[in-house]
């Protein structure tokens, strides 16, 4: 690293300890962006690539982060991007780049995304049931597909649940993003005062689905795990199991739409860029740290949602759940093991 670049590396720390002595921000976070910025400093410089612009972009991030302690952005129910007069779209992807290693990143499953915008392009909508591993799984797959195709990407809808639009080091990210905002199991009830109150904004965001579908040519991604996955106790990362209430409700919702929705699955590997902490906090301000490398996607085959592997002579509702459910999983569980390690 040249004498300038460390110059702006030692700038942006002092930047962070400013950031990190103003009475509204809790003392962790001056120690999380300290840790994060140098392991995004190590990952640059070990890709080769000069510091001095992605230093800029930190810089951007941290003034990004203050801004919601002093203003935070409230998100309704559904978001869409923020292009201007700042581009939150075009900051995230920029903010990511760095750290991907782009000539060792596949994509796989380009002709099922084909089909996906050829459905699109005729008004009608895809849900994508998917793994979920960093919260900058928006930008990776933007990153990955902005030479074949850029458009799926800017428009694709992703289902947020609370954590990346509560908390200030999620939020610049996420207002780059089209986003379905849904209080999670997790959150709803903390606080117990404002259960009733998320319940009646879950129902909105619900509603607010069923229009876009019925509008038509919406492309929406779901993770139905509710949240990341994460290593085992032997460092293996794993696909978190789904839920089959979350599968079903995104389904019945489709039903209700105007318009025909189809229904796809997606397998991506993003961990090493974001890995999210090994224990699931409900308090936000989780620690950071960035090892980069490749990026994999795996666009699956349309899903049949009535007729799949075992439903076959099943009557009751809840079992077929549950096994459309695993069925779902395995697909994305199986895709997921034949990506590069």
């Amino acid at each position: 690293m040249d004498k300038n670049s460390s110059s702006k590396f030692n700038s942006l720390l002092k930047k962070i300890d400013l950031f990190a002595s103003r009475d509204k921000v809790p003392d962790k976070y001056g120690a999380i962006l300290r840790g994060f910025l140098e392991s995004y400093r190590e990952v640059i410089l070990q890709h080769g690539e000069e510091p001095d612009r992605p230093f800029d972009i930190f810089g951007t991030f941290i003034d990004l982060i203050e801004e919601q302690f002093n203003h935070p952005y409230k998100f309704e129910p559904y978001h869409e991007k923020v292009r201007a007069p700042f581009d939150y779209y075009q900051f995230g992807i920029d903010f990511l780049r760095p750290l991907v290693d782009l000539p060792h990143s596949t994509l796989r499953g380009v002709e099922q995304l084909d089909r996906i915008e050829e459905l699109l392009e005729k008004g009608e909508n895809v849900i994508i049931f998917a793994n979920h591993q960093i919260e900058g799984d928006p930008q990776a797959i933007s990153i990955l597909l902005e030479k074949t195709h850029p458009k799926f990407a800017e428009n694709l809808i992703f289902v947020a649940g609370t954590r990346v639009t509560t908390d200030p080091l999620a939020i610049p990210f996420s207002m780059g993003r089209n986003l379905l905002c849904i209080h999670s199991k997790k959150y709803i009830d903390k606080p117990p005062e404002e259960q009733h109150e998320k319940q009646i904004y879950n129902r909105n965001t619900m509603e607010r689905m069923v229009g876009l579908l019925s509008e038509g040519g919406r492309a929406i991604y779901v993770a139905p795990s509710g949240g990341r996955d994460r290593a085992n106790s032997a460092g293996v990362v794993e696909v978190a199991p789904f839920d089959p209430q979350s599968i079903e409700m995104f389904y019945l919702m489709a039903q209700q739409a105007e318009r025909p929705t189809h229904f796809f699955h997606l397998a991506l590997s993003t961990y090493h860029l974001l890995p999210p902490p090994e224990t699931r906090e409900s308090e936000l301000g989780e620690s950071r740290f960035t090892r980069g490398g490749a990026i994999h996607l795996s666009f699956g085959e349309r899903v049949d949602m009535e007729n799949f592997p075992r439903s076959k002579g099943i009557s009751d509702k809840r079992e077929k759940r549950r096994i459309r459910a695993e069925y779902l999983w395995s697909c994305v569980k199986k895709d997921y093991e034949q990506l590069p390690k």
